[in-house]
């Protein structure tokens, strides 16, 4: 009979189980026997690989309602929690345990260490601490309640807790173990579950081009999408194109919007490199630049303004010969680069699936959820954290800000 047992060891179920162990020998003043189940064969399997590799481990919105407002609609449900454990609670907990952490583009924080596994290490470091103990490579079954306490099915065998925490996550990546067996569960129990899709994925072109931009980031530019010639939304950001097409933050933040249009036909996109800057402004600088070295080629001098592939990808969009010498270059054609790199054309052709996601959305419905310990309303002593709740979050640190109040709260409550 365990205290608490876990079922998942990513971000989330490991805050909880440090947490539940923490405090459950803190009002005992005994070792609490918390139990952490996972079926990888080790832990923080998502973890290891999120922000390709560096960790965005949270953002730096230390004012709650602030905070709140990114999570689309949920902070009534969310601000329980967050006063619980907020963001600077997440910063004190990390920076309190020895990991250094730096802030980045739109308050992005990430450990100086560039590395997810510094976090990691943390979070092991504090299970340990409350002598959490670890089982991996063991399959749950189901969950079911009992009288006064919760069996856990598992392939080695039924384990008993005084609660249980689910840590289960969504269905992104799927190859890390996320393939929503929690929600069946839930399910079964009585939960009402959303359906589940992708929130954060990258997106799929159709224009040749991007191909041989494989690898090129830019910052601080603009990316709108259309249909129908109407603006459907905007954002300022990063991205990053691939050989697919385009990922990074704010093509992430948009994948929802893009994947609505995308039911009703074609969507079209454009970036703004200059988005601080009018069309004026831009040509002004062009015609300064070819005009500062006239006897110089066009592909050659454009790289000053933007990555070298990307130029000759405008001058290909523009139909611009890249060989032309700037002195060359007519006034007509300077007018179409202007445009063109103001608005580079994008087309859209699908978005990514789950192996690709980021995060997803849907789960268990948040009114059926206490928020302010994070049990179950349903099933007695049953607590949900993380991606297994119904709550759509943009990139940038605010999927993880999740996983560790929620699992805090849990833990802590429990």
């Amino acid at each position: 009979m365990y205290d608490v047992i876990v079922i998942g060891g990513g971000p989330a179920g490991m805050m909880a189980a440090g947490r539940a162990a923490a405090r459950r020998a803190s009002l005992s003043g005994r070792t609490a026997r918390v139990l952490l189940l996972e079926k990888n064969p080790g832990l923080g399997k998502k973890l290891l690989i999120t922000g390709g590799g560096r960790c965005n481990l949270t953002n730096n919105k230390t004012e709650v309602r602030t905070m709140l407002s990114k999570y689309k609609g949920n902070d009534q449900f969310l601000f329980s929690a967050f006063a619980q454990f907020s963001v600077k609670d997440a910063l004190a907990f990390f920076n309190g345990r020895g990991l250094a952490t730096k802030e980045e583009n739109e308050g992005r924080i990430f450990p100086v260490s560039d590395s997810a596994k510094s976090v990691f290490d943390v979070l092991v470091k504090y299970m340990r601490e409350g002598n959490v103990e670890v089982k991996t490579e063991v399959e749950v079954l189901g969950i079911s309640q009992e009288k006064d306490h919760i069996v856990v099915a598992t392939t080695g065998g039924g384990l008993r807790a005084a609660a249980v925490i689910l840590a289960t996550g969504g269905i992104s990546r799927p190859e890390t173990g996320s393939t929503g067996e929690g929600f069946k569960w839930l399910k079964k129990l009585g939960h009402t579950i959303i359906d589940n899709d992708f929130a954060l994925v990258p997106v799929a072109l159709s224009d040749a081009w991007v191909k041989k931009l494989a690898g090129v980031s830019l910052k601080d530019i603009k990316l709108t999408t259309f249909q129908n010639n109407q603006k459907q939304a905007t954002g300022k950001g990063s991205i990053m194109f691939a050989h697919f097409g385009i990922t990074g933050p704010l093509a992430l933040n948009q994948s929802r919007e893009i994947g609505e249009l995308l039911k009703y036909g074609k969507v079209e996109a454009q970036i703004d490199l200059f988005p601080a800057k009018d069309l004026g402004a831009v040509r002004k600088e062009l015609q300064e630049l070819l005009s500062g070295e006239p006897n110089k080629k066009i592909k050659n001098v454009l790289s000053k303004l933007v990555p070298g592939a990307l130029a000759l990808a405008l001058l290909e969009i523009s139909t611009i010969n890249g060989e032309t010498k700037n002195n060359m270059v007519s006034a007509a054609d300077r007018k179409t680069l202007a445009q063109v790199m103001k608005a580079i054309p994008l087309n859209v052709s699908h978005l990514l699936g789950a192996d690709k996601a980021v995060v997803s959305s849907g789960g268990v419905a948040l009114e059926e959820v206490n928020f302010k310990t994070m049990q179950s309303r349903k099933i007695p002593n049953l607590y949900l954290v993380g991606d297994v709740l119904n709550i759509d979050r943009p990139s940038g640190g605010y999927s993880l800000q999740l996983c560790w109040t929620t699992g805090f709260v849990a833990g802590n409550n429990i």
